[in-house]
Formats: C-alpha cells, structure tokens, sequence
C-alpha cells in the first residue's frame, strides 16, 4: 500500500507538472479598441492555443499597469514578462529606437517594412544587451498633422502648443518654433480638453481612438513617417519556458507581425473615413508645408547619423540600397 501510494504520489506529480501553467502580464500603452491592443489579444490567444494552456498571456491596455514610459524597464527588471511599446519613445536610450520617426525617410508601409528590415538586426543586438529579446513589430498608419486651424507652412505653427510624445516630436516642434508639451496617448484626450494641446503629429488610428475630432478639426495627410510598436520579452522568463512553449510563442509572434501590417494598412484609410464622418476635415498638405517638413526631416536625419555612428549609417544604407 506504501508503494502504491508513493506510486500515485509521483504520478500526480507528473501529471501536474506536465500541465503546470505559466502566467505572463503584458502591459501596453494603447486603448483596448486599437488595432495594436487588439492584435496583441489575438497574439495571447494564439499562444495560449498553441501551447495548450501552459502559456497565458494577460494583456493590460491603455496603460492600466504601467504608464507608457516605464513599460519597457518594467520588462527589462523582470516585473513584466512581455511587453510593447512605441520604439521612437526611447531614442535617448540608443538611437536606433529612434530612426523611423525621422519625417520623410520612409513614408509607405513598402518603405517603412524595408527599414524595419534594415534596422532589425540592430534592434535585436541593442535589446539583446537589456537582456530582452524582440518578438514582433508593427507600423502605426502614416503619421499625418492635427492642428485647429487651416495652415499652410510651418511658419503657421510658431508658439503652438504641440504634443511631443517623443525625442523626434520634440525635435521637430524645436524645429519649426512650436511649443511642445509631453503627452502619452493615454492622457491626450483630457490634454485637448483642457488647451494643454493645440496640435500634434500621429496616425489616424490616434484621432480616433483620442476623439481628436472633438477638439481639433483639420487633419493634414501628410504622411510623413511610420513609427513602429515593438512586443519584446524578458530573455530570462522566456528562457524559463520549456522548447515546445518557446516554439508556440516564437511562433505566434511572427503571425502577429504579419497581421498586424495587414490590419494597419487596411485601417489606414477607414481611419481617415470615420474621422471625416465625425466631422474633421482631412486635407493635403500645401507643396510649402510638404517641403518645409522635408526640410525638417533633412536636418533630423543628419543629427541622427550623427548619435548612430557606424551602426546607424549601416542601417540607412541598407535600407537605401
């Protein structure tokens, strides 16, 4: 009865190791209804099927767990196991976190997949050494121009107040003599409301999710660059997954990837649709504004060949070839 018993024992043991189940939370910037959140819920059912059951993974939108900024040192400590955030918002790390948000360098989503191509390799060696590991990236719509009166260079935007959600929006209201303010996403809504913000630069996915046309009437199609959302995982905790899982969740981020190019590109347009049907009226930019925001881009490229060094230069090159 002893063997048997110690039998059972082991047996359960087994059994219950064989279905022992990992929790991870992913925090994200972005409201529940973006094509970004979305597509990371596709993403934690995905590997919650293919790793059947052993992987769980809880997606934390708009912000809910950790505020945008501090998303990736969360990951990175190890108190998030994954996590996404928008790579243009840590330029100051490393400047390869920064290149697609340099206005006029890649302006479609066939451009902007070729320089993700281009900067990846990068990408993954400066996560690598944070002791994170990339998982997928995908592009916000082109980003385009909401400001609260008609316009028709740069010069119209002097000492407006412009949110400046990175280095390279701050940079650019530097630039043309806008005043920037630091807004994440999940706090631009109330910023419009209360005049903290006058105008700013971002996708049409943005406004809406923002309800920008509550506020500002006039968007400018600009289509002036393609940021990106990188989901990345702690290399340690995926470390700790055991191969099968690992495969299920590599796996699972490389449909997303592919998805979630699909979706924002698909968006892009109903984007500009529904923000017209809410009353915005979506314009083209004047050939002045155009080339005054090349020459922006022109200057923002060069200060970051600068900070890129040999590394970046590589990654423009290639991208250029």
């Amino acid at each position: 009865m002893k063997a048997f018993a110690l039998s059972a024992a082991a047996l359960a043991l087994t059994v219950s190791s064989a279905f022992a189940q990992t929790k991870w939370d992913l925090p994200a910037a972005y409201a529940a209804g973006n094509f970004h959140t979305e597509n990371l819920v596709q993403f934690a059912n995905d590997v919650d099927r293919a790793s059947a059951g052993k992987l769980k993974i809880v997606v934390h939108a708009n912000a809910s767990l950790f505020k945008a900024p501090e998303i990736k040192r969360a990951v990175q400590s190890g108190q998030a196991q994954i996590g996404e955030v928008l790579l243009v918002n840590f330029e100051n790390e490393s400047p390869i976190f920064g290149i697609d948000g340099i206005p006029f360098l890649a302006t479609g989503y066939k451009d902007a997949f070729k320089l993700y191509q281009a900067q990846r390799p990068a990408l993954e060696k400066k996560l690598s050494e944070q002791g994170m590991m990339l998982l997928y990236a995908v592009a916000w719509p082109p980003q385009g121009l909401y400001v609260k009166k008609e316009i028709g260079s740069v010069a119209d935007m002097r000492k407006v107040k412009w949110r400046a959600y990175s280095p390279s929006t701050a940079k650019i209201a530097d630039l043309i003599g806008a005043q920037p303010v630091t807004v994440q996403a999940a706090e631009l809504s109330q910023a419009m409301a209360t005049g903290v913000v006058e105008a700013y630069m971002s996708s049409g996915s943005t406004g809406y999710d923002s309800k920008t046309y509550e506020h500002i009437k006039y968007f400018y199609d600009t289509q002036a660059w393609l940021p990106k959302n990188a989901v990345f995982v702690n290399r340690k905790a995926f470390d700790a997954l055991d191969k099968p899982t690992q495969d299920a969740l590599l796996k699972a981020g490389a449909e997303a990837e592919k998805r979630g190019w699909k979706i924002s590109e698909e968006k892009n347009d109903w984007y500009k649709k529904a923000l017209t049907e809410k009353g915005m009226k979506i314009l083209p930019p004047s050939p002045k504004l155009v080339a005054d925001f090349r020459q922006v881009g022109g200057i923002m490229l060069e200060d970051w060949l600068k900070k890129g060094g040999t590394e970046g230069k590589a990654v423009v090159d290639a991208f250029r070839k």
